[in-house]
């Protein structure tokens, strides 16, 4: 392996093409995605919807249920939804 600079350059190099190659394979995942959110649309699905319900999905149940009974009293607070004791 040669050293330039204290710099292992086969090493530096082989770890620049791992991540160049990983990038095009998220690039292409990410076309992937767009392909699979565009078909749910043209089958009436809401794209907004679809990734709001992803993300919760990714959440530890817990934790979306602390952060849906905060937003609930948020809104309450702001008028935007009955209050409990209505």
């Amino acid at each position: 392996m040669s050293d330039t600079g204290g710099v292992a350059a086969n090493q530096l190099r082989a770890f620049v093409e791992r991540i160049e190659r990983l990038e095009e394979e998220k690039k292409a995942i990410a076309d992937d995605i767009k392909d699979v959110y565009a078909e749910a649309k043209g089958n009436g699905f809401d794209t907004k919807i679809l990734k709001q319900v992803i993300a919760l999905r990714k959440k530890d149940p817990a934790e979306r249920e602390e952060q849906e009974t905060i937003l609930e009293l948020y809104l309450a607070a702001l008028g935007m939804m009955p209050t409990p004791e209505e």
